[in-house]
């Protein structure tokens, strides 16, 4: 049953519990960046080395996302989750005790494997249960635990200079796996009356993967994201990378002060905008069928302007504003990119879709990664690789304008 705002029962609990599993998804990622000091001090690797250790993880994590997606489009998304977050939390708890560079690397890109099933599931599962007026805001309340997940990333260099840095693989590793347990007997699919049944869809039929791909790539407008989050990449994954090593040497801070200061700010400001750009666009989008789209696509044009002031600025202060303002605006895009996918694309094949996005975002995002090491080992200044962000930043804008929505007839957000 749907009521009037577009909302099937355990809407909200489901984001909820899902919450929890993206902040633990970040988290578990994003905060090996944060201890290089620590990690290189106990296991000898140059700057390129230490970059390829998260390039490798989102290679991996690219290659597989649209099948990861495809298989959260053709069998339960709940189960789906589940597996991803066992799996990777395992991964986790074992990185605490490798011993080599290889070992590191062999663990990271398994866990590019484990974690490549859960967004695209996760995304999916909402927008089955937030058909309509709600979809945006609830997929920026989901993504502030991303948001918080990599803000806390933080926490592994603190926890490096403490503890060692194997503690807090160990011990974000044990938490995964106790809360895995938990969503076995809590999380659901939508109940198969939820699901949308529009003329681009045939629901009694399972999805194939070449079927699902050849739907999608005859979008233009989905051509166009493709490349859109390929670019959003670049931003995305320089400022996570290489922001606490940048910080630290601009400003002259210790590991724990500059990965908490790359980190905490940055997300804080971003927990707000995910709010504001989800409840701003669904208002938007009642009355102008591309208010998801111009919302993000606003947001972009301002972030851009915070990431040209922390590249530039020679003050702290101004560095942590500009770094404040980016998080606050290009969230607005997170909270968005699924209902604007959903806008473009059959229902049946949301997640496959997301998961063809993630792929483009992930091998950009890696390459850049990578590019940053290679760029320290050639004493060349990060400042010039943020600097680059920044301009992709306006072309992402530009490249968003240009997307079209499926006539309200055709598309899911109907509902609304």
């Amino acid at each position: 049953m749907t009521s009037s705002t577009g909302q099937v029962p355990r809407a909200w609990l489901t984001v909820g519990l899902l919450w929890f599993v993206a902040l633990l998804n970040y988290l578990d990622r994003v905060m090996i960046t944060t201890m290089r000091e620590s990690l290189t001090e106990a296991i000898p690797m140059t700057d390129a080395q230490f970059g390829l250790l998260t390039t490798v993880f989102l290679v991996v994590y690219a290659l597989l996302s649209p099948i990861a997606g495809f298989l959260a489009d053709r069998w339960s998304r709940s189960r789906i989750v589940f597996g991803s977050l066992f799996i990777w939390s395992a991964l986790t708890w074992l990185t605490g005790y490798a011993k080599t560079y290889d070992q590191l690397l062999v663990v990271r890109a398994l866990m590019g494997a484990s974690q490549a099933a859960y967004i695209p599931a996760s995304l999916a599962l909402i927008a089955d249960y937030h058909r309509g007026a709600t979809r945006s805001f609830a997929t920026g309340v989901h993504v502030t635990g991303i948001s918080i997940g990599s803000g806390l990333g933080g926490v592994g260099g603190w926890m490096a200079e403490t503890s060692g840095w194997d503690y807090a693989f160990k011990f974000f590793g044990l938490v995964g796996i106790a809360y895995a347990v938990v969503l076995i007997f809590l999380l659901r699919d939508a109940p198969a009356d939820a699901a949308e049944t529009v003329a681009l869809s045939d629901p009694h039929r399972k999805p194939r993967f070449g079927e699902a791909v050849a739907s999608l790539f005859r979008s233009g407008s989905f051509l166009l994201l493709i490349v859109f989050w390929g670019l959003i990449g670049l931003t995305g994954w320089a400022v996570v990378g290489w922001m606490p090593t940048y910080l630290g040497e601009q400003f002259q801070l210790k590991q724990g002060v500059a990965g908490m200061s790359a980190t905490g700010y940055h997300h804080l400001a971003s927990l707000l905008g995910l709010l504001i750009g989800g409840a701003w666009a669904d208002r938007w989008s009642r009355t102008n069928n591309r208010g998801r789209i111009l919302v993000p696509a606003i947001g972009l044009g301002v972030a851009a302007t915070g990431v040209l002031l922390v590249a530039t600025t020679g003050q702290f202060g101004l560095a942590i504003a500009g770094l404040m303002l980016y998080g606050l605006s290009r969230s607005f895009t997170d909270a968005n990119l699924m209902p604007i996918l959903c806008q473009v694309s059959d229902p049946r094949y949301r997640a496959t879709g997301f998961g063809i996005l993630n792929m483009s975002a992930c091998l950009v995002g890696g390459m850049t990664i990578y590019l940053g090491g290679v760029m320290r080992d050639a004493n060349i200044n990060l400042s010039i690789l943020f600097q680059c962000a920044a301009v992709g930043l306006i072309v992402c804008a530009g490249i968003l304008l240009l997307v079209r929505p499926i006539s309200r007839g055709k598309s899911d957000d109907a509902a609304i």
